[in-house]
Protein backbone atom coordinates (compact mmCIF):
# COMPACT_ATOMS: atom_id res chain seq x y z
CA UNK A 1 0.00 0.00 0.00
CA UNK A 2 1.44 3.27 -0.78
CA UNK A 3 0.74 5.10 2.27
CA UNK A 4 2.93 5.16 5.53
CA UNK A 5 0.05 4.91 7.71
CA UNK A 6 -2.23 2.11 6.55
CA UNK A 7 -5.88 1.70 6.72
CA UNK A 8 -6.92 -1.74 8.28
CA UNK A 9 -9.83 -1.91 10.13
CA UNK A 10 -9.38 -4.29 13.12
CA UNK A 11 -11.82 -7.58 12.72
CA UNK A 12 -15.64 -7.28 12.63
CA UNK A 13 -17.73 -4.64 11.71
CA UNK A 14 -19.29 -1.41 13.61
CA UNK A 15 -22.21 -0.86 12.43
CA UNK A 16 -24.77 2.02 13.80
CA UNK A 17 -28.36 2.64 12.38
CA UNK A 18 -30.90 5.88 12.88
CA UNK A 19 -33.86 2.54 11.91
CA UNK A 20 -35.91 1.66 15.10
CA UNK A 21 -34.86 -1.28 16.66
CA UNK A 22 -36.58 -4.86 15.96
CA UNK A 23 -36.76 -7.82 18.72
CA UNK A 24 -34.36 -9.89 16.31
CA UNK A 25 -31.90 -7.29 16.94
CA UNK A 26 -31.78 -7.71 20.67
CA UNK A 27 -29.41 -10.86 20.29
CA UNK A 28 -25.65 -10.11 21.67
CA UNK A 29 -24.26 -12.69 21.68
CA UNK A 30 -20.64 -11.65 21.00
CA UNK A 31 -19.63 -13.03 17.10
CA UNK A 32 -15.99 -13.63 18.31
CA UNK A 33 -13.84 -13.99 20.98
CA UNK A 34 -12.20 -10.44 20.73
CA UNK A 35 -12.12 -8.26 23.89
CA UNK A 36 -11.06 -4.96 24.85
CA UNK A 37 -8.54 -6.81 26.89
CA UNK A 38 -7.23 -8.78 24.01
CA UNK A 39 -7.19 -5.80 21.78
CA UNK A 40 -5.45 -3.42 23.77
CA UNK A 41 -3.63 -5.44 25.76
CA UNK A 42 -0.37 -4.11 24.07
CA UNK A 43 1.07 -0.82 23.08
CA UNK A 44 0.74 -2.21 18.99
CA UNK A 45 -3.14 -2.91 19.73
CA UNK A 46 -3.28 0.94 20.72
CA UNK A 47 -1.48 1.78 17.42
CA UNK A 48 -3.77 -0.56 15.36
CA UNK A 49 -6.73 0.94 17.37
CA UNK A 50 -5.73 4.39 16.35
CA UNK A 51 -5.65 3.43 12.89
CA UNK A 52 -8.83 2.37 12.85
CA UNK A 53 -10.11 5.61 13.99
CA UNK A 54 -8.60 7.06 11.12
CA UNK A 55 -9.62 4.36 8.41
CA UNK A 56 -13.16 4.94 9.30
CA UNK A 57 -13.02 8.16 6.72
CA UNK A 58 -11.87 6.43 4.43
CA UNK A 59 -13.24 2.58 4.21
CA UNK A 60 -17.10 1.80 4.94
CA UNK A 61 -16.50 -1.92 6.43
CA UNK A 62 -12.97 -4.44 7.14
CA UNK A 63 -14.69 -6.97 4.22
CA UNK A 64 -14.45 -5.11 1.09
CA UNK A 65 -16.41 -1.95 -1.28
CA UNK A 66 -19.38 -3.54 -1.13
CA UNK A 67 -20.93 -3.42 1.98
CA UNK A 68 -21.22 -0.85 4.74
CA UNK A 69 -20.85 0.19 8.56
CA UNK A 70 -23.63 2.49 8.89
CA UNK A 71 -26.66 0.26 8.94
CA UNK A 72 -29.39 1.06 6.59
CA UNK A 73 -27.07 2.69 4.09
CA UNK A 74 -25.28 0.60 1.04
CA UNK A 75 -21.53 1.23 0.72
CA UNK A 76 -21.86 3.79 -2.01
CA UNK A 77 -23.66 6.48 0.15
CA UNK A 78 -21.91 5.14 3.40
CA UNK A 79 -18.30 6.44 2.91
CA UNK A 80 -17.59 9.64 4.73
CA UNK A 81 -16.23 12.15 1.88
CA UNK A 82 -18.77 11.14 -0.36
CA UNK A 83 -21.31 12.50 2.48
CA UNK A 84 -19.84 15.55 3.39
CA UNK A 85 -18.68 16.43 -0.47
CA UNK A 86 -22.63 16.05 -1.49
CA UNK A 87 -23.55 18.40 1.74
CA UNK A 88 -21.20 20.44 0.65
CA UNK A 89 -21.65 20.82 -3.17
CA UNK A 90 -24.87 19.28 -4.94
CA UNK A 91 -26.99 21.68 -2.56
CA UNK A 92 -24.70 24.85 -3.86
CA UNK A 93 -24.14 26.57 -6.90
CA UNK A 94 -21.06 24.47 -7.43
CA UNK A 95 -22.27 21.11 -8.57
CA UNK A 96 -25.54 19.23 -9.69
CA UNK A 97 -26.41 15.54 -10.58
CA UNK A 98 -27.85 13.58 -12.72
CA UNK A 99 -28.95 10.88 -11.03
CA UNK A 100 -32.30 10.26 -9.84
CA UNK A 101 -31.40 8.24 -6.84
CA UNK A 102 -33.89 8.40 -3.74
CA UNK A 103 -33.16 12.17 -2.25
CA UNK A 104 -30.60 13.62 -5.04
CA UNK A 105 -32.98 15.82 -6.90
CA UNK A 106 -33.87 17.15 -2.84
CA UNK A 107 -30.29 18.46 -3.07
CA UNK A 108 -29.96 19.27 -6.59
CA UNK A 109 -33.27 21.70 -6.04
CA UNK A 110 -33.14 22.72 -2.32
CA UNK A 111 -36.14 21.03 -0.89
CA UNK A 112 -34.73 18.39 1.32
CA UNK A 113 -36.76 16.42 3.74
CA UNK A 114 -36.28 15.23 7.18
CA UNK A 115 -35.65 11.55 5.68
CA UNK A 116 -33.15 12.58 3.12
CA UNK A 117 -30.93 9.24 3.19
CA UNK A 118 -27.94 11.35 2.03
CA UNK A 119 -28.30 13.72 4.98
CA UNK A 120 -29.36 10.68 7.34
CA UNK A 121 -25.97 9.07 6.32
CA UNK A 122 -23.46 12.07 6.97
CA UNK A 123 -25.25 12.59 10.33
CA UNK A 124 -24.68 9.00 11.24
CA UNK A 125 -21.35 8.70 9.72
CA UNK A 126 -20.15 11.38 11.95
CA UNK A 127 -21.91 9.91 15.09
CA UNK A 128 -20.26 6.49 14.39
CA UNK A 129 -16.70 8.57 14.28
CA UNK A 130 -17.45 9.95 17.06
CA UNK A 131 -18.80 6.64 18.53
CA UNK A 132 -15.00 4.90 17.61
CA UNK A 133 -12.83 7.70 19.16
CA UNK A 134 -14.97 7.70 22.23
CA UNK A 135 -14.35 4.14 23.04
CA UNK A 136 -10.55 4.28 21.92
CA UNK A 137 -10.36 7.23 24.74
CA UNK A 138 -12.25 4.87 27.29
CA UNK A 139 -9.86 2.51 26.54
CA UNK A 140 -6.42 4.36 27.18
CA UNK A 141 -6.73 6.36 30.15
CA UNK A 142 -4.03 6.25 32.57
CA UNK A 143 -5.61 3.86 34.68
CA UNK A 144 -6.50 1.62 32.37
CA UNK A 145 -2.38 1.57 30.89
CA UNK A 146 -1.33 0.84 34.21
CA UNK A 147 -3.67 -2.12 34.81
CA UNK A 148 -1.99 -3.35 30.91
CA UNK A 149 1.24 -3.19 32.60
CA UNK A 150 1.85 -0.43 30.14
CA UNK A 151 4.50 2.45 30.83
CA UNK A 152 7.34 4.43 29.92
CA UNK A 153 7.83 5.30 26.56
CA UNK A 154 4.63 3.45 25.51
CA UNK A 155 2.76 5.51 27.69
CA UNK A 156 3.95 8.78 25.73
CA UNK A 157 3.56 7.39 22.83
CA UNK A 158 -0.37 6.61 23.54
CA UNK A 159 -0.94 10.34 25.03
CA UNK A 160 -0.26 11.17 21.38
CA UNK A 161 -2.75 8.59 20.26
CA UNK A 162 -5.40 10.04 22.83
CA UNK A 163 -4.73 13.67 21.47
CA UNK A 164 -5.20 12.76 17.92
CA UNK A 165 -8.51 10.61 18.87
CA UNK A 166 -9.88 13.94 20.30
CA UNK A 167 -8.91 15.85 16.98
CA UNK A 168 -10.57 12.95 14.85
CA UNK A 169 -13.70 13.26 17.49
CA UNK A 170 -13.71 17.52 17.25
CA UNK A 171 -13.50 17.62 13.88
CA UNK A 172 -16.86 14.98 13.66
CA UNK A 173 -18.48 17.27 16.01
CA UNK A 174 -17.24 20.44 13.45
CA UNK A 175 -18.92 18.27 10.86
CA UNK A 176 -22.34 17.99 12.90
CA UNK A 177 -21.87 21.63 14.35
CA UNK A 178 -22.07 22.94 10.84
CA UNK A 179 -24.43 21.12 9.22
CA UNK A 180 -27.40 20.05 11.96
CA UNK A 181 -26.23 22.67 14.50
CA UNK A 182 -27.53 21.18 17.54
CA UNK A 183 -26.88 17.15 17.46
CA UNK A 184 -27.04 15.11 20.56
CA UNK A 185 -23.72 15.09 22.38
CA UNK A 186 -21.61 11.92 24.12
CA UNK A 187 -18.09 12.01 25.55
CA UNK A 188 -16.05 9.16 26.72
CA UNK A 189 -17.21 9.73 29.66
CA UNK A 190 -20.82 8.95 29.01
CA UNK A 191 -22.06 5.39 29.70
CA UNK A 192 -23.12 3.60 26.46
CA UNK A 193 -26.45 2.36 26.67
CA UNK A 194 -27.63 3.65 29.97
CA UNK A 195 -29.65 6.59 28.82
CA UNK A 196 -30.43 8.40 25.61
CA UNK A 197 -27.61 11.44 24.92
CA UNK A 198 -28.65 14.70 25.10
CA UNK A 199 -28.92 17.34 22.61
CA UNK A 200 -26.46 20.35 22.86
CA UNK A 201 -26.66 23.53 21.40
CA UNK A 202 -24.53 24.71 18.34
CA UNK A 203 -22.76 27.55 20.33
CA UNK A 204 -22.12 25.34 23.51
CA UNK A 205 -20.50 22.73 20.87
CA UNK A 206 -18.75 25.59 19.13
CA UNK A 207 -17.03 26.10 23.04
CA UNK A 208 -16.41 22.78 23.19
CA UNK A 209 -14.57 21.80 20.15
CA UNK A 210 -12.50 25.34 20.72
CA UNK A 211 -11.66 24.32 23.82
CA UNK A 212 -10.63 20.44 22.95
CA UNK A 213 -8.86 21.51 20.37
CA UNK A 214 -6.44 23.87 22.87
CA UNK A 215 -6.27 21.41 24.89
CA UNK A 216 -4.46 18.64 22.80
CA UNK A 217 -2.50 21.12 21.16
CA UNK A 218 0.71 20.52 23.40
CA UNK A 219 -0.01 16.99 23.19
CA UNK A 220 -0.07 17.04 19.33
CA UNK A 221 3.22 16.90 17.03
CA UNK A 222 4.76 19.14 15.93
CA UNK A 223 3.70 20.48 12.04
CA UNK A 224 4.70 18.74 9.29
CA UNK A 225 6.78 15.81 11.78
CA UNK A 226 3.75 13.61 12.38
CA UNK A 227 3.32 9.96 9.98
CA UNK A 228 1.63 10.85 6.90
CA UNK A 229 -2.43 11.22 7.37
CA UNK A 230 -2.28 11.77 10.78
CA UNK A 231 -3.18 14.82 12.73
CA UNK A 232 -0.20 17.35 14.26
CA UNK A 233 -0.63 20.49 15.10
CA UNK A 234 -0.85 21.94 12.15
CA UNK A 235 -4.31 20.17 11.58
CA UNK A 236 -4.96 21.94 15.43
CA UNK A 237 -4.59 25.20 14.26
CA UNK A 238 -6.38 24.89 10.67
CA UNK A 239 -9.37 23.44 12.28
CA UNK A 240 -9.49 26.15 14.32
CA UNK A 241 -8.76 29.22 11.65
CA UNK A 242 -11.76 27.77 10.33
CA UNK A 243 -13.79 27.40 13.21
CA UNK A 244 -13.36 31.38 13.98
CA UNK A 245 -13.81 32.12 10.51
CA UNK A 246 -17.20 30.77 10.63
CA UNK A 247 -17.74 32.11 14.41
CA UNK A 248 -20.49 34.43 14.02
CA UNK A 249 -22.66 32.07 12.35
CA UNK A 250 -22.29 29.45 14.90
CA UNK A 251 -22.28 31.83 17.93
CA UNK A 252 -23.27 35.18 16.69
CA UNK A 253 -19.93 36.52 17.63
CA UNK A 254 -17.46 37.37 14.77
CA UNK A 255 -13.39 35.99 15.67
CA UNK A 256 -11.86 37.32 12.51
CA UNK A 257 -8.79 38.22 15.04
CA UNK A 258 -8.21 34.90 16.12
CA UNK A 259 -8.95 33.42 12.31
CA UNK A 260 -6.04 35.75 11.67
CA UNK A 261 -3.89 34.08 15.12
CA UNK A 262 -4.69 30.43 13.25
CA UNK A 263 -4.23 30.91 9.84
CA UNK A 264 -0.89 32.60 11.16
CA UNK A 265 0.33 30.11 13.23
CA UNK A 266 -0.09 27.21 10.08
CA UNK A 267 0.86 29.75 7.55
CA UNK A 268 4.51 29.82 9.62
CA UNK A 269 5.12 26.40 10.41
CA UNK A 270 6.89 25.43 7.25
CA UNK A 271 4.03 24.34 4.85
CA UNK A 272 4.86 25.95 1.07
CA UNK A 273 2.37 26.04 -1.93
CA UNK A 274 2.70 23.03 -4.53
CA UNK A 275 4.30 23.83 -7.77
CA UNK A 276 1.95 23.21 -9.70
CA UNK A 277 -1.74 23.01 -8.68
CA UNK A 278 -3.30 20.49 -10.39
CA UNK A 279 -0.79 18.66 -8.85
CA UNK A 280 -2.62 18.34 -5.65
CA UNK A 281 -5.38 16.33 -7.10
CA UNK A 282 -3.12 13.75 -8.78
CA UNK A 283 -2.45 10.03 -7.61
CA UNK A 284 0.91 10.39 -5.65
CA UNK A 285 0.08 13.92 -4.39
CA UNK A 286 1.52 11.75 -1.19
CA UNK A 287 4.66 12.53 -2.67
CA UNK A 288 6.35 16.04 -1.63
CA UNK A 289 4.08 17.83 -1.13
CA UNK A 290 4.21 20.71 1.40
CA UNK A 291 0.80 22.42 0.94
CA UNK A 292 -1.50 19.34 2.54
CA UNK A 293 -1.61 19.79 6.35
CA UNK A 294 -3.98 16.62 6.48
CA UNK A 295 -5.46 14.10 4.42
CA UNK A 296 -7.97 10.96 3.92
CA UNK A 297 -5.76 8.02 2.64
CA UNK A 298 -6.81 6.10 -0.09
CA UNK A 299 -5.64 2.99 -1.90
CA UNK A 300 -6.97 1.48 -4.84
CA UNK A 301 -6.47 -2.30 -4.59
CA UNK A 302 -6.21 -2.49 -0.87
CA UNK A 303 -8.78 -0.04 0.88
CA UNK A 304 -11.58 0.42 -1.58
CA UNK A 305 -15.33 1.58 -1.50
CA UNK A 306 -17.55 3.93 -3.92
CA UNK A 307 -16.51 6.41 -2.01
CA UNK A 308 -14.16 8.62 -1.71
CA UNK A 309 -12.19 10.38 -4.33
CA UNK A 310 -13.27 7.34 -6.56
CA UNK A 311 -16.52 9.22 -6.34
CA UNK A 312 -15.05 12.12 -6.92
CA UNK A 313 -13.51 11.03 -10.20
CA UNK A 314 -15.74 8.71 -11.83
CA UNK A 315 -18.99 10.51 -10.85
CA UNK A 316 -17.91 13.39 -12.85
CA UNK A 317 -16.85 11.53 -15.69
CA UNK A 318 -18.71 9.41 -18.45
CA UNK A 319 -16.91 7.44 -21.10
CA UNK A 320 -17.28 9.97 -23.54
CA UNK A 321 -14.40 11.60 -22.07
CA UNK A 322 -12.14 8.49 -22.29
CA UNK A 323 -12.19 7.52 -18.52
CA UNK A 324 -8.14 5.52 -19.36
CA UNK A 325 -7.04 9.46 -19.01
CA UNK A 326 -8.28 9.48 -15.54
CA UNK A 327 -7.22 6.47 -14.44
CA UNK A 328 -9.93 4.69 -13.93
CA UNK A 329 -10.64 2.54 -17.55
CA UNK A 330 -13.57 0.72 -16.25
CA UNK A 331 -15.25 3.96 -14.47
CA UNK A 332 -17.11 6.71 -15.73
CA UNK A 333 -20.28 6.90 -13.93
CA UNK A 334 -22.23 10.10 -15.24
CA UNK A 335 -23.41 12.15 -12.72
CA UNK A 336 -21.81 15.39 -11.11
CA UNK A 337 -20.88 18.50 -13.23
CA UNK A 338 -20.78 21.73 -12.78
CA UNK A 339 -23.84 24.74 -12.26
CA UNK A 340 -23.06 28.00 -14.84
CA UNK A 341 -22.38 29.93 -11.97
CA UNK A 342 -18.72 27.96 -11.23
CA UNK A 343 -17.24 27.86 -14.66
CA UNK A 344 -18.23 32.07 -14.99
CA UNK A 345 -15.78 32.63 -11.93
CA UNK A 346 -12.74 32.24 -14.04
CA UNK A 347 -11.52 34.35 -16.98
CA UNK A 348 -12.42 31.14 -19.42
CA UNK A 349 -13.52 27.65 -19.03
CA UNK A 350 -10.41 26.35 -20.52
CA UNK A 351 -8.04 26.74 -18.01
CA UNK A 352 -5.29 28.86 -20.74
CA UNK A 353 -5.38 31.63 -18.32
CA UNK A 354 -6.15 30.75 -14.95
CA UNK A 355 -4.70 27.27 -14.75
CA UNK A 356 -6.96 26.43 -11.83
CA UNK A 357 -10.97 26.29 -14.02
CA UNK A 358 -10.68 22.60 -15.66
CA UNK A 359 -13.80 21.90 -16.95
CA UNK A 360 -15.00 19.95 -20.04
CA UNK A 361 -17.63 20.27 -22.41
CA UNK A 362 -19.50 22.47 -24.72
CA UNK A 363 -22.38 23.37 -22.66
CA UNK A 364 -22.07 25.47 -19.47
CA UNK A 365 -25.63 26.35 -18.87
CA UNK A 366 -28.26 23.40 -16.67
CA UNK A 367 -31.50 22.74 -18.63
CA UNK A 368 -32.22 19.51 -18.07
CA UNK A 369 -30.97 18.35 -14.03
CA UNK A 370 -30.87 14.43 -15.57
CA UNK A 371 -28.90 15.82 -18.66
CA UNK A 372 -25.07 14.94 -17.62
CA UNK A 373 -24.20 16.98 -20.76
CA UNK A 374 -26.40 20.12 -19.40
CA UNK A 375 -23.41 22.21 -17.66
CA UNK A 376 -19.51 21.87 -17.31
CA UNK A 377 -17.70 18.45 -16.50
CA UNK A 378 -14.83 19.28 -13.79
CA UNK A 379 -11.38 17.08 -14.51
CA UNK A 380 -10.04 18.45 -11.15
CA UNK A 381 -8.94 15.01 -9.68
CA UNK A 382 -7.18 11.98 -11.34
CA UNK A 383 -6.42 8.87 -10.32
CA UNK A 384 -3.08 9.50 -12.36
CA UNK A 385 0.46 10.67 -11.31
CA UNK A 386 2.01 13.85 -11.98
CA UNK A 387 4.43 11.64 -14.20
CA UNK A 388 1.41 10.31 -16.15
CA UNK A 389 1.73 6.66 -15.11
CA UNK A 390 -1.78 4.96 -13.45
CA UNK A 391 -1.14 3.40 -10.21
CA UNK A 392 -2.77 0.31 -9.56
CA UNK A 393 -6.53 0.48 -9.15
CA UNK A 394 -9.40 -2.91 -8.32
CA UNK A 395 -11.42 -3.66 -11.24
CA UNK A 396 -9.98 -0.46 -13.56
CA UNK A 397 -12.28 1.45 -11.15
CA UNK A 398 -10.79 2.27 -7.84
CA UNK A 399 -8.50 5.85 -7.05
CA UNK A 400 -5.76 6.15 -5.18
CA UNK A 401 -5.80 9.79 -5.15
CA UNK A 402 -5.56 10.93 -0.95
CA UNK A 403 -7.75 14.05 -0.31
CA UNK A 404 -6.65 16.91 1.39
CA UNK A 405 -9.19 17.96 4.45
CA UNK A 406 -6.63 21.02 5.08
CA UNK A 407 -4.24 22.53 3.28
CA UNK A 408 -2.23 25.76 3.10
CA UNK A 409 -4.15 27.42 0.04
CA UNK A 410 -7.23 27.58 2.29
CA UNK A 411 -5.30 29.24 5.36
CA UNK A 412 -3.82 32.01 3.69
CA UNK A 413 -7.82 32.93 2.20
CA UNK A 414 -9.03 32.70 5.99
CA UNK A 415 -6.17 34.88 6.69
CA UNK A 416 -7.34 37.23 3.91
CA UNK A 417 -10.63 37.03 4.87
CA UNK A 418 -10.32 37.63 8.51
CA UNK A 419 -8.73 40.71 7.56
CA UNK A 420 -10.86 42.36 5.42
CA UNK A 421 -13.91 41.65 8.05
CA UNK A 422 -11.77 44.16 10.19
CA UNK A 423 -9.98 41.34 12.33
CA UNK A 424 -6.81 42.44 13.89
CA UNK A 425 -3.01 41.15 13.82
CA UNK A 426 -2.99 41.11 10.61
CA UNK A 427 -2.26 43.35 7.09
CA UNK A 428 -4.07 44.05 3.79
CA UNK A 429 -0.31 43.70 2.40
CA UNK A 430 0.23 40.67 3.94
CA UNK A 431 -3.00 39.20 2.73
CA UNK A 432 -2.10 40.33 -0.60
CA UNK A 433 0.84 38.53 -0.99
CA UNK A 434 -0.64 35.16 -0.35
CA UNK A 435 -3.27 35.72 -2.41
CA UNK A 436 -0.78 36.25 -5.19
CA UNK A 437 1.18 33.42 -4.21
CA UNK A 438 -2.31 31.63 -5.03
CA UNK A 439 -2.90 33.86 -8.64
CA UNK A 440 0.56 33.09 -9.71
CA UNK A 441 0.59 29.95 -9.26
CA UNK A 442 -2.63 29.58 -11.24
CA UNK A 443 -2.06 31.81 -14.03
CA UNK A 444 2.04 31.01 -14.26
CA UNK A 445 3.27 34.13 -14.16
CA UNK A 446 1.79 37.86 -13.06
CA UNK A 447 -0.64 38.33 -14.88
CA UNK A 448 -3.73 37.55 -12.69
CA UNK A 449 -1.95 39.61 -9.43
CA UNK A 450 -3.91 41.82 -7.73
CA UNK A 451 -3.50 44.97 -5.52
CA UNK A 452 -5.11 45.52 -2.11
CA UNK A 453 -8.22 47.54 -3.16
CA UNK A 454 -9.40 44.37 -5.16
CA UNK A 455 -9.09 42.17 -2.03
CA UNK A 456 -12.62 43.12 -0.63
CA UNK A 457 -15.26 40.60 1.51
CA UNK A 458 -16.93 39.75 -1.89
CA UNK A 459 -13.78 38.67 -3.10
CA UNK A 460 -12.57 35.89 -1.33
CA UNK A 461 -15.94 34.43 -1.91
CA UNK A 462 -15.27 33.98 -5.76
CA UNK A 463 -11.09 33.61 -4.90
CA UNK A 464 -12.04 30.98 -2.55
CA UNK A 465 -14.44 29.13 -5.52
CA UNK A 466 -11.65 29.46 -8.01
CA UNK A 467 -8.88 27.94 -5.48
CA UNK A 468 -11.13 25.27 -3.74
CA UNK A 469 -14.05 24.03 -5.45
CA UNK A 470 -15.23 20.72 -5.18
CA UNK A 471 -12.90 20.33 -2.11
CA UNK A 472 -16.09 20.33 0.54
CA UNK A 473 -16.18 23.66 1.16
CA UNK A 474 -19.03 26.00 -0.51
CA UNK A 475 -21.79 25.22 1.10
CA UNK A 476 -20.43 26.33 4.57
CA UNK A 477 -18.89 29.86 2.65
CA UNK A 478 -22.18 30.49 1.29
CA UNK A 479 -23.65 30.37 4.56
CA UNK A 480 -21.32 32.84 6.08
CA UNK A 481 -21.66 35.22 2.98
CA UNK A 482 -25.54 34.92 3.83
CA UNK A 483 -25.93 33.96 0.30
CA UNK A 484 -26.86 29.46 0.84
CA UNK A 485 -30.53 30.71 1.36
CA UNK A 486 -32.66 34.19 0.70
CA UNK A 487 -32.81 35.94 -3.07
CA UNK A 488 -29.41 37.64 -2.76
CA UNK A 489 -27.74 35.33 -4.94
CA UNK A 490 -29.15 32.56 -7.42
CA UNK A 491 -28.20 29.48 -9.33
CA UNK A 492 -29.93 27.40 -11.72
CA UNK A 493 -32.62 25.13 -9.57
CA UNK A 494 -31.91 26.76 -6.50
CA UNK A 495 -35.93 26.87 -4.33
CA UNK A 496 -36.62 23.97 -7.20
CA UNK A 497 -37.30 26.66 -10.24
CA UNK A 498 -34.76 26.17 -12.82
CA UNK A 499 -34.17 29.87 -12.69
CA UNK A 500 -33.71 29.80 -9.25
CA UNK A 501 -35.55 31.24 -6.59
CA UNK A 502 -35.27 32.28 -3.07
CA UNK A 503 -34.92 29.69 -0.19
CA UNK A 504 -35.95 30.07 3.10
CA UNK A 505 -33.31 30.83 6.02
CA UNK A 506 -34.24 27.71 8.32
CA UNK A 507 -32.17 25.86 5.57
CA UNK A 508 -28.93 27.41 6.26
CA UNK A 509 -29.16 24.46 8.80
CA UNK A 510 -29.66 20.70 7.60
CA UNK A 511 -32.23 18.67 9.80
CA UNK A 512 -31.64 16.31 12.61
CA UNK A 513 -32.92 13.03 11.19
CA UNK A 514 -36.52 11.81 11.28
CA UNK A 515 -35.57 8.21 12.89
CA UNK A 516 -33.44 9.87 15.57
CA UNK A 517 -36.05 12.40 16.69
CA UNK A 518 -38.42 9.51 17.08
CA UNK A 519 -35.54 7.02 19.24
CA UNK A 520 -34.37 9.95 21.36
CA UNK A 521 -36.58 11.91 23.36
CA UNK A 522 -34.02 14.28 24.56
CA UNK A 523 -33.97 15.87 20.65
CA UNK A 524 -35.68 18.87 19.20
CA UNK A 525 -35.36 19.15 15.40
CA UNK A 526 -34.07 22.38 14.06
CA UNK A 527 -36.80 25.04 13.13
CA UNK A 528 -38.91 24.76 10.22
CA UNK A 529 -38.74 21.64 9.42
Amino acid sequence: MKNSFKIILASGVLLLSLNSCKKDNLNVLPTNDVTSASVYATPAGYKQSLVKLYATYALTSSTGSDNSDVGGLNSGFADFLRLFWTSQELTTDEAICAWGDTGIPELDNSTWAVDNQFLRGLYSRSILQITVCNEFLRESTPDKLASRNITGADVTAIQRYRAEARFLRAYQYWVLMDAFGNPPFVTEDDQIGKVAPKQTSRAALFTYIESELKAIEGDLAEARTNEYGRADKGADWALLARLYLNAQVYTGTAKYTEAITYSSKVINAGYTLKANYMDLFKADNNINNTENILTINYDGVTGTNYGGTTFLINAGINADMGTASYGVPNGGWGGNRTRQNLPALFPDPNGTQDKRGVFFGAKSTVDEIGTFTDGLRVTKFKNVTSTGSTPASLNGTFSSLDFALFRLAEQYLIYGEAVARGGSGGSAALALTYVNALRQRAYGNNNGNLTTASLTVDFYLDERGRELYWEGHRRTDLVRYGKFTGATYLWPFKGGVKSGTSVPAYRNLYPIPSADIIVNPNLVQNPGY
